[in-house]
C-alpha cells in the first residue's frame, strides 16, 4: 500500500499518519536500475508534526487504527470525499473488540489531561464553582458526552477539527511571517534614522546587496532540476531526463512525488544562498520561502490536488513556459508583503501598544515607590520602638530594677 503523504492539504495529517510509510531505495542509487527493491528500514518516514495541540491524541489514535486489518483495507480503497463526509468513520464500528478498547483508553487518558488543562488554567484564574463538563465543549476533536468510549462520532469529528485547523494553518503562517517583515523594517528603519548620511548609504548598500544575493539562484525551473541532477546526483546536466529525475527523487519508490521529497529539493538550493553562519542570512525568511515554493509547485504542478505530484504530471508541467522560464518564481527579496499603508497602521500599534506597556511599568514603578514608603516607614517605627525601649531599660538600671526576662519582654513587644 502506497504511502499517501498528504492527500488533501485539509486532510494532511489524518492522511499521512493513518498510511504507513513505505520504506525507500536509497537516494544515491538510482531506482531506474533497481528492480524489487527490498526495503530500508532507515528510510522510513515519520509523520510530521502539525503543531495541533491534539496532535499526540491523533496520533496515538492513528497507530491504533492501524493494527486493525478491516480498517486499513478500507481506508486503502477510500478516496478523499469518503474520508472527509465520514463514511470511513462508520467503519470504527467493524473493527475489533482490541483496538475498540484501545482506542477507549486513549479517549479516557485525553479527556484526563483536558480536564487537566482547565484546571490549571482555572486555578491560575482563581475561578470556582465552574462546569469542567461545559468547558470541554470547546475542544471539538472528541465527543464530550460520552468521555469514556471511543465512536465513530469521536473518528468524525476528530478527522473534521484537523481538516478546518489546518485549513487554516497556511494563512495564519504567512500573517505571522507578513508581521515579521514589517516589524524587521521597522526596526531597521528606526536603526537607518539614529546613522549620519554616510553611513546610512552604506546599510542600505549591504541590504540591496543581500536581496540581490538571494534573487539570483535558479527558482523552482528547469535550472534548478539540473543542478540538483548535477551537484547532488552526479549527473551530466547535458543529459538531462525529467523522467529519470523523478525516479531519482521518488525517495520511497511509490510513484509519487510527495510535499516532503519536494521540500528536500527546495533545501537544497536555498542552503547555497541562506548561510545560519551569516548574520545577513535570516533562517526565518528561508523556511518560508521553502514552503512557499512548495506551495508554489504543488499549484502549479498538482492538477488533480491530491497533494501529491504524479510521474505524468510532472513530465507535463516540464513542458510548460513557466518551467522552461529560469525567472519563473519570485523569491521573497522579489515580492512585496505589505504596503506603505499596511507597515504605518503596525507601527501605529506597535507605539498604543509600547504606550501601553510604558503606563502599565509607571503604574508598577508608582506601586514598588509605594511599597517602598511603607517598608521605611514600619522600619523607622521599628527603630523608634526599640530606642523607646533601650531607654527604659537604661532608667530602671540606674534605679535598680533588674531588665525583664525574655517571657515577660514579649508581652510588650508590639505587633509590627
Amino acid at each position: 500500500m502506497r504511502w499517501k503523504t498528504i492527500l488533501l492539504q485539509d486532510c494532511f495529517l489524518l492522511v499521512t499518519c493513518l498510511l504507513p510509510s513505505l520504506e525507500a531505495v536509497p537516494i544515491d542509487i538510482d531506482k531506474t536500475k533497481v528492480k524489487n527493491a527490498q526495503p530500508v528500514d532507515s528510510a522510513k518516514i515519520e509523520p510530521p508534526d502539525t503543531g495541533l495541540y491534539y496532535d499526540e491524541y491523533l496520533k496515538q489514535v492513528i497507530d491504533v487504527l492501524e493494527t486493525d486489518s478491516h480498517f486499513r483495507e478500507k481506508l486503502q480503497k477510500a478516496d478523499i470525499e469518503e474520508i472527509k463526509s465520514g463514511r470511513l468513520s462508520k467503519e470504527l464500528d467493524l473493527v475489533s473488540h482490541h483496538v475498540r478498547t484501545k482506542l477507549d483508553e486513549l479517549k479516557r487518558q485525553e479527556v484526563a489531561r483536558l480536564r487537566m488543562l482547565i484546571k490549571a488554567k482555572l486555578d491560575s484564574l482563581q475561578d470556582i464553582g465552574i462546569d469542567h463538563h461545559a468547558l470541554l465543549k470547546q475542544f471539538d476533536h472528541l465527543n464530550h458526552l460520552n468521555p469514556d468510549k471511543f465512536e465513530s462520532t469521536d473518528l468524525d469529528m476528530l478527522i473534521k477539527a484537523a481538516t478546518s485547523d489546518l485549513e487554516h494553518y497556511d494563512k495564519t503562517r504567512h500573517e505571522e511571517f507578513k508581521k515579521y517583515e514589517m516589524m524587521k523594517e521597522h526596526e531597521r528603519r528606526e536603526y537607518l534614522k539614529t546613522l549620519n548620511e554616510e553611513k546610512r548609504k552604506e546599510e542600505e548598500s549591504k541590504f540591496e546587496e543581500m536581496k540581490k544575493k538571494h534573487e539570483n539562484h535558479p527558482k523552482g525551473s528547469k535550472d534548478q532540476l539540473k543542478e540538483v541532477w548535477e551537484e547532488t546526483d552526479g549527473l551530466d546536466p547535458n543529459d538531462f531526463d525529467p523522467k529519470t529525475f523523478f525516479k531519482l527523487h521518488d525517495v520511497n519508490n511509490d510513484g509519487f512525488l510527495d510535499e516532503q521529497e519536494l521540500e528536500a529539493l527546495f533545501t537544497k538550493e536555498l542552503e547555497k544562498v541562506y548561510d545560519p553562519k551569516n548574520e545577513e542570512d535570516d533562517m526565518v525568511e528561508m523556511e518560508e520561502e521553502r514552503l512557499r515554493m512548495r506551495e508554489h509547485v504543488m499549484n502549479e504542478v498538482d492538477t488533480n490536488k491530491d497533494r501529491l505530484v504524479s510521474l505524468e504530471e510532472f513530465l507535463k508541467a516540464t513542458e510548460k513556459k513557466e518551467f522552461l522560464e529560469p525567472d519563473s518564481w519570485e523569491t521573497l527579496d522579489q515580492q512585496q508583503f505589505f504596503t506603505e499603508e499596511e507597515l504605518k497602521e503596525y507601527e501605529n500599534l506597535i507605539s498604543l501598544q509600547e504606550n501601553e506597556l510604558k503606563k502599565k511599568a509607571e503604574e508598577l514603578q508608582k506601586q514598588k515607590e509605594e511599597l517602598q514608603r511603607q517598608h521605611d516607614q514600619l522600619e523607622a517605627q521599628k527603630l523608634e520602638y526599640h530606642q523607646v525601649v533601650q531607654q527604659m531599660e537604661q532608667k530602671k538600671l540606674q534605679q535598680g530594677i533588674p531588665p525583664p526576662g525574655p517571657d515577660e519582654e514579649s508581652k510588650f513587644e508590639p505587633y509590627i
